[in-house]
């Protein structure tokens, strides 16, 4: 009641409450809430609110309450302060300038060409729609908004840019800059995407796709035929193959060292080389000796050839949809295990894969060179085999017998 009835004088004056809580009373009738505190030996005062608003019990639990915090050595105005700041930061802090920020911070531990395909999607899908909002006015449905006009044309990069724009919320999180990640529980709302696998044909049908690689070479160009036949004999990635340059090639060992930055996983690679895998690099020697790279671009030599032009080439053998780049890797994986007997943890070191526990790649180190030297060999035998049956069938019509692969591999 003393309160409300407290009337405006000429000059302000206070009403105290106790404790250093008082009520200010202003010339024009305003009434403030106002605490006087002691700090560091220092008075102070902040105020907690305009009467009646802020009533004599919640002016008294905010007395309490920034006592406590005077205890333990918190200055209530500064703190109040360094609030009004880092709010003013948020509502500045646009989602573009926390990406980049997140996107900086990740640089060092990515690829280059990895980093470059990150900014892309970014820019393209992502800063387009929410670049310019602070990270507070992102709601949950702005985000599904976003993710939903990629899933029209691209399901499974919608999946991959919510995992990135989650990882940039989350560290915005943890830098103390966003209390929530909007990307949360939206992969319900989201169409069901299954990966499949790269096309790839079956061992069965290898001889009539080797036939038709071997019969296609006079219409292709020479260097994309030992591509191809290379790609076949190596086990290795497209990307790989492509990008090899000379000096990762050691003739007098037989060995292709691929270095690490080059791998998926970021580990160095060897492939033991087969005869004929040898005999294909020595004619690329004659063709490329001079170039940086091994398959160097038709239209710019400075540059790896593209390694679509294989794809293409596969296209037009008739095997669109059922072969491509990566499908070498399946079918040499089932050509090494069902025809020549090969144990999976061989031909998986050589598909360069590693184990994807921790703990496993923590203390399996083995890498089974001489079996892996031994088994491409092999399997470069097995395919001259293959190609001479082929040969055999197209210059007769009766039934040829191949001998059983592991008797096969048993001459070698």
């Amino acid at each position: 009641m003393t309160c409300q009835a407290a009337k405006p004088k000429i000059k302000p004056y206070k009403m105290a409450d106790g404790e250093g809580l008082y009520l200010e009373v202003t010339p024009n009738g305003t009434k403030f809430w106002r605490l006087k505190y002691r700090l560091h030996g220092k008075e102070k005062r902040i105020s907690i609110g305009a009467y009646p608003t802020v009533s004599i019990a919640d002016a008294r639990r905010a007395k309490e309450e920034i006592k406590r915090e005077i205890k333990v050595g918190i200055d209530p105005v500064l703190k109040r302060l360094q609030a009004a700041q880092m709010q003013a930061l948020n509502q500045q802090l646009d989602f573009k300038s926390m990406a980049l920020e997140w996107y900086g911070k990740q640089i060092p531990l990515w690829k280059p060409k990895h980093a470059d395909i990150i900014k892309h999607r970014f820019e393209k899908y992502v800063f387009p729609s929410l670049g310019s909002f602070p990270l507070a006015d992102i709601k949950p449905l702005m985000m599904l908004s976003c993710l939903q006009k990629i899933e029209k044309t691209a399901p499974d990069l919608s999946r991959r840019m919510k995992a990135v724009c989650s990882h940039v919320f989350k560290y915005a999180i943890a830098t103390g800059r966003a209390e929530s990640d909007p990307t949360y529980g939206l992969g319900a709302a989201m169409k069901k995407f299954k990966r499949g696998h790269y096309a790839s044909i079956s061992v069965d049908e290898f001889p009539e796709f080797l036939a038709c690689l071997t019969n296609y070479q006079d219409r292709v160009h020479r260097q994309t035929f030992l591509a191809l036949n290379l790609l076949l004999l190596t086990f290795v990635r497209t990307c790989e193959l492509v990008e090899a340059r000379w000096e990762e090639i050691n003739f007098e060992k037989a060995m292709w060292v691929i270095p690490a930055e080059r791998m998926k996983m970021n580990l160095p690679h060897i492939v033991p080389l087969s005869r004929q895998s040898l005999a294909i690099f020595r004619e690329l020697e004659e063709l490329n000796a001079n170039r940086e790279f091994i398959f160097p671009g038709y239209y710019n030599p400075r540059k790896p050839m593209c390694k679509n032009t294989m794809l293409v080439a596969i296209k037009r053998m008739g095997y669109n949809g059922k072969m491509t780049g990566h499908g070498f890797r399946s079918l040499a994986l089932g050509i090494v295990k069902e025809k020549l007997g090969y144990s999976h943890e061989v031909a998986d070191r050589q598909l360069a894969h590693v184990p994807k526990s921790s703990v496993d790649r923590a203390y399996d180190r083995a890498q089974f060179l001489p079996q892996r030297t031994k088994m491409m060999q092999d399997y470069a035998d097995y395919i001259d085999a293959v190609a001479l049956q082929a040969l055999n069938k197209d210059n007769s019509d009766k039934a040829f017998s191949f001998h059983s692969p592991m008797v096969f591999c048993s001459h070698v």
